[in-house]
């Protein structure tokens, strides 16, 4: 049997070495952990998302929830139903506000609910593809108004593009 291959009894267990109780053992005064730095101050234990001074993430993040969007057009809603109820050949967002369907300086789009069975001639911001076809099947007509901006977009404030 040579010195290599000693090993210890099966089940022992070697004691823990005892640090930091004076100077007069090799594990004395600092205890095996240096002198000074954060690894030597509790044990290199540092807060959970300490990030070495600098500002954490979760406080370099914006406050608040969710994200607004820029560019959303909002329609007001307007059904075949509340279209064939308003009576009128000639339909118009202004025809609309005078019926109080929908408010003021917003824009319509027509959607398929319910049934139209006379001739409209519709004039709106956007139409979805089933009510346009039970319009044109009713013997109407549908007019796309455009929006204010350019291809359904509003210009972005700051953009790098834009003439100053």
């Amino acid at each position: 049997m040579r010195v290599d291959e000693l090993s210890p009894a099966p089940g022992s267990n070697k004691a823990k070495k005892r640090v930091g109780r004076g100077i007069g053992g090799k594990g004395g005064k600092t205890a095996g952990a240096g002198t000074k730095g954060q690894q030597s101050r509790g044990r290199g234990k540092v807060a959970r998302g300490f990030e070495g001074g600098q500002m954490p993430l979760k406080q370099r993040v914006p406050k608040l929830k969710g994200f607004n969007n820029p560019f959303r057009v909002e329609y007001s809603p307007v059904n075949l139903d509340q279209l064939a109820a308003t009576g009128e050949s000639t339909v118009t967002p202004e025809v609309l506000v005078a019926k109080g369907l929908v408010r003021k300086n917003t824009f319509v789009k027509i959607l398929a609910r319910g049934e139209i069975t006379t001739a409209v001639h519709v004039t709106a911001h956007a139409v979805s593809k089933p009510a346009g076809e039970a319009i044109t099947a009713a013997g109407g007509s549908v007019t796309l108004l455009p929006l204010p901006f350019k291809q359904g977009r509003p210009p972005v404030k700051g953009n790098q593009f834009t003439n100053r």
